[in-house]
């Protein structure tokens, strides 16, 4: 068997001027199967720990997730039932676990990602109470984001930092339809997010005019690094235009990593990485790290600015994707192969183009071929919502909705 991190592409491409068919009952079977399986294993496979990214906290999101598609609404009660059930008992784990004021700002790995999936239940249920104590608590939060370096290891990125604390307000934003942080306090954070990179850079003496660092690495990527962080950023409209200066340098910061990607359509995972290549067998080509993820800030880009090189650098991540975009590691969305279908229901709702709704749909099925099944790795959290099957039955039911799909807590539009 190759070495190599992703399978050969073997798939038909789309015929310019052909429909796109996809099976939706055939996909409502499949999507109810794998659902089974993952809440039949809830209670002795998967760990409270890792929150929504690798906990259960993501299954309960996907739960909820899947209870508000219209079709599956016979099993509404069920599942909302089992997410809330779930929810209940992770917070007590998780805000245990959380003992000083900043662990609680973790959106993917602690609290506030847990009052945003309150919030968004307690919606979806009707249960205003639920709702609004949820709200209060992740609102309690914020002022630890304005506290300058409050975590040490890196205040801003996704994982546990001020980039997913913001992911959480305006995914309750647009969801909800409420604004759960006012201006004043979302523009804080954002320049506390600007002062902590320019900051640094200085400090580094670094190309760009923001840089980050989690842990000493500088990443780049959607998981820890620059791209995720500048996404959230301009994701603030009121930001920008209440500081047209902080805005410039978050422009200029897009342009420096527009400037980074390489021929094959790539980015690579952290600065280190920017003095050498590596050979195209063992290129990240996942969300976490590389253009799979770092197109979510690109086409943000594009949106806010309306510059045809963010659209243009878009296409060339869809088009490495394509290439090599079949992982090995397993079906997840953070490093797996529904992570890659995200990429092309991405550029269809930017582009309209039907070619990218029929790589989604080929990149699906893949995931159901004897060669994936018999070859894909087996993740460390099979079931979990970014490494393992949950986060595949979100792509798989954004494959029958796919003009408002969105990578979850990851929304451009």
């Amino acid at each position: 068997m190759s070495r190599r991190r992703f399978f050969t592409n073997k798939l038909p491409d789309h015929n310019p001027g052909t429909d796109v068919h996809i099976a939706k009952d055939w996909w409502h079977g499949q999507i109810l199967a794998i659902v089974k399986t993952i809440t039949d294993a809830l209670s002795s496979e998967v760990s409270q720990d890792g929150g929504l990214y690798v906990g259960s906290a993501g299954i309960a999101y996907m739960l909820y997730y899947v209870s508000t598609y219209e079709p599956f609404y016979q099993h509404k009660a069920n599942f909302i039932h089992l997410a809330q059930s779930i929810l209940k008992r992770d917070l007590i784990f998780t805000e245990r676990q959380s003992s000083k004021p900043a662990d609680r700002v973790s959106f993917l790995l602690g609290p506030s990602g847990l009052y945003t999936l309150g919030a968004l239940l307690g919606k979806l249920m009707q249960k205003e109470e639920m709702m609004q104590d949820n709200i209060k608590k992740f609102k309690s939060i914020a002022p630890e984001c304005i506290k300058p370096n409050f975590l040490g290891c890196g205040s801003d990125e996704l994982f546990v930092g001020r980039a997913g604390f913001l992911s959480g307000a305006l995914t309750m934003e647009k969801r909800i339809g409420v604004k759960v942080l006012d201006e004043v306090t979302i523009n804080n954070i954002c320049r506390a997010m600007v002062m902590s990179g320019v900051e640094y850079s200085r400090r580094h003496r670094s190309k760009p005019p923001l840089m980050y660092a989690y842990y000493e690495t500088e990443y780049l990527g959607a998981a820890h690094g620059l791209s995720s962080i500048l996404q959230m950023i301009l994701s603030c409209p009121s930001f920008l235009t209440s500081d047209p200066q902080s805005g410039q340098i978050v422009r200029n910061a897009v342009d420096w990593l527009l400037g980074t990607q390489q021929m094959d359509g790539n980015f690579v995972p952290a600065t280190d990485e920017l003095v050498y290549s590596r050979p195209e067998s063992d290129e990240l080509v996942h969300w976490c790290h590389g253009a799979p993820g770092v197109i979510y800030l690109l086409a943000k880009a594009y949106l806010v600015w309306q510059d045809e090189r963010y659209l243009q650098a878009c296409i060339r991540c869809g088009d490495l994707t394509w290439n090599r975009g079949l992982i090995k590691k397993g079906p997840g969305i953070c490093h797996g192969v529904a992570g890659s279908g995200y990429v092309f229901l991405l550029l269809y709702r930017l582009t309209n183009n039907k070619k990218y709704l029929h790589r989604a749909v080929q990149f699906g099925n893949f995931i159901f071929s004897q060669e994936f099944q018999a070859e894909a790795r087996t993740p460390d959290n099979p079931f979990s919502l970014y490494e393992g099957l949950a986060g595949t039955v979100c792509f798989m039911l954004d494959l029958l909705q796919p003009e408002k799909a969105e990578f979850p807590f990851f929304n451009v539009f």
